[in-house]
């Protein structure tokens, strides 16, 4: 609706309403219907109209979250673009996507599992399927060592400059760490925070800088103080950490998640198991254990399947907020010769019916057997 129909409706209801009040007041009726005119509403409602549109104004900000976009070998030689084709709609649509880049770019000779080190392109390329914000605190981040990390900090800033794509998780000196830890992000009238950290990584360096974020109590508590300081509206965890391939969350994430919980996070959402695990509210704060894989090479039993979670934040024209329930939808990543000829990652639900798409079509079976499959071990509802 234009301004103008809102000032027009507007002015129809105020109208309305008050001539109804006149209606019940008749010894008054006569006297007020002639000295209220149409044009002294309109008059008044001019004035007032900035301030009722400021009051009634909502919008829904929409932040959405995808697993471990991996780099594997094969994936080398495919075409990167045809990764998220089916995502972009999603990724674009949201008023901030964010991926956690399991990878440093770490320079020739490119190489993936079990020491990555990806293409500068391909950080490129995931901007340019809508990607906002990369996360770089993950295992594999330091696989090139120090020389490794510090030549994607380097690309990251370069792309921060260039094309506004923000990073978080990893910083060259204290200054830095300060800046990005946690990234505060306005969007849509609110101030997000970021917090991500990793349980650890596969390799580390013998310098305190340059720094990953580590999942310790005292450097998160810094960064949540930090956030609620700089006047952050929502403070968003997002670890990397659990047991690979276990479809449920373990006792040591369930106790680090009420603990972020009580330091005052919004929502929690998780990556590194390489599978969806299951996703509860602790009081009111969602926590997603796992969100899985974004794009990989990987086909061990349910290493396909993932989920695209979409949070969701009411923003008022009086400057107050609120969190809605999040949006969780299942996507799948096909491998090349299976529905195209390269890796593509597909919204479960926009495909199903369509087996007659896929080249092999036991690939479609897989992907609706899994799909349920992880349903009833995890409950999520999506």
């Amino acid at each position: 609706m234009s301004i103008l129909q809102l000032k027009k409706k507007l002015l129809r209801i105020s109208a309305t309403l008050a001539l109804g009040v006149l209606a019940v007041i008749p010894s008054m009726a006569q006297t007020l219907r002639r000295s209220i005119t149409t044009e002294k509403l309109e008059l008044f409602f001019k004035d007032n109209l900035r301030s009722i549109i400021s009051l009634e104004k909502t919008d829904t900000v929409n932040v959405i979250l995808i697993g471990d976009v991996m780099m594997h070998s094969k994936q080398l030689n495919k075409d990167w673009k045809m990764f998220f084709r089916h995502m972009e709609g999603r990724l674009k649509g949201a008023d901030l996507a964010v991926a956690n880049m399991e990878f440093p770019l770490g320079g020739e000779p490119y190489t993936g599992y079990p020491a990555f080190s990806t293409p500068d392109g391909y950080a490129e390329v995931i901007a340019d399927a809508g990607i906002d914000v990369f996360l770089a605190a993950n295992n594999h981040i330091l696989d090139r060592g120090k020389a490794g990390i510090l030549r994607t900090l380097e690309v990251y800033r370069k792309m921060r400059q260039s094309r506004g794509i923000l990073f978080t998780g990893m910083s060259g000196d204290e200054a830095e760490d300060e800046a990005l830890y946690p990234l505060i992000v306005p969007v849509g009238g609110i101030r997000l925070a970021l917090v991500n950290f990793t349980y650890g990584t596969n390799t580390g360096i013998d310098s305190a800088w340059p720094k990953v974020n580590r999942m310790e109590k005292s450097d998160i508590s810094k960064a949540i103080e930090r956030a609620k300081e700089k006047g952050a509206d929502y403070i968003i965890a997002l670890p990397h950490w659990g047991v690979e391939y276990q479809l449920a969350h373990s006792s040591s994430q369930g106790n680090m998640a009420k603990w972020l919980c009580d330091e005052g996070v919004h929502a929690i959402v998780g990556a590194h198991p390489h599978v969806v695990q299951d996703t509860c509210f602790m009081g009111n704060v969602p926590v997603i254990y796992s969100m899985g894989n974004a794009v990989s090479n990987m086909s061990i039993t349910n290493s396909r399947l993932e989920l695209a979670v979409t949070l969701r934040f009411l923003s008022r024209g009086d400057g107050t907020s609120e969190m809605l329930s999040p949006k969780i939808e299942f996507m799948w990543c096909t491998l090349p010769g299976k529905l195209t000829d390269s890796y593509a990652t597909i919204p479960v639900k926009d495909f199903l019916g369509r087996r007659d798409d896929w080249k092999e079509p036991s690939d479609y079976d897989n992907m609706v057997a899994t799909y349920k499959r992880v349903k009833d071990a995890t409950g999520i509802i999506d």
